[in-house]
């Protein structure tokens, strides 16, 4: 029967899945939790972790050990990154407990997203900047860049 699908142009669906946005585990269809770039960064624990993952944690180190301006820099950029994303993100049941979100509003979102096939988009989605107050951006900022991840090289 396959190779009569294949013959006649009939293609076999691929059951849905996503990466976590955070930690790029697989989702199946109908799993995770759909959150805002806003909500992403409004999370001191979530930049801590990004700021001390493997690939960042020598920026995080020379920052705050040798006060680089380069490392800043970087950290930064890497702030950018995340506050920048427009798209929604999805992230799995282990990540969605660093946010100070409603998980059920989150996760009926989530269903949302996946039955539209990825095109739903919860409210206030898009840049960070352009969805919160500006001094609540600039002080998420100012921790991300400047204090992330302190306690952990301080400590170590």
């Amino acid at each position: 029967m396959g190779f009569l699908n294949n013959i006649f142009g009939k293609k076999k669906q691929k059951p849905a899945s996503a990466k976590c946005d955070i930690s790029d585990t697989m989702l199946e269809f109908g799993e995770g939790y759909l959150l805002t770039s806003a909500q992403i960064i409004d999370s001191k624990s979530f930049w801590d972790m990004m700021m001390l993952q493997p690939e960042t944690k020598s920026y995080t180190i020379s920052h705050f050990e040798n006060q680089d301006p380069s490392a800043r820099s970087i950290r930064q950029m890497i702030f950018n990154k995340y506050a920048g994303k427009e798209e929604p993100w999805i992230v799995s049941d282990t990540y969605v407990k660093m946010f100070d979100v409603d998980k059920e509003q989150s996760k009926e979102y989530a269903k949302e997203w996946w039955s539209t096939e990825k095109s739903f988009r919860p409210p206030n989605c898009g840049v960070a900047k352009e969805n919160l107050p500006a001094e609540k951006f600039n002080s998420l900022e100012e921790y991300a860049v400047m204090e992330a991840g302190k306690e952990a090289v301080e400590n170590s």
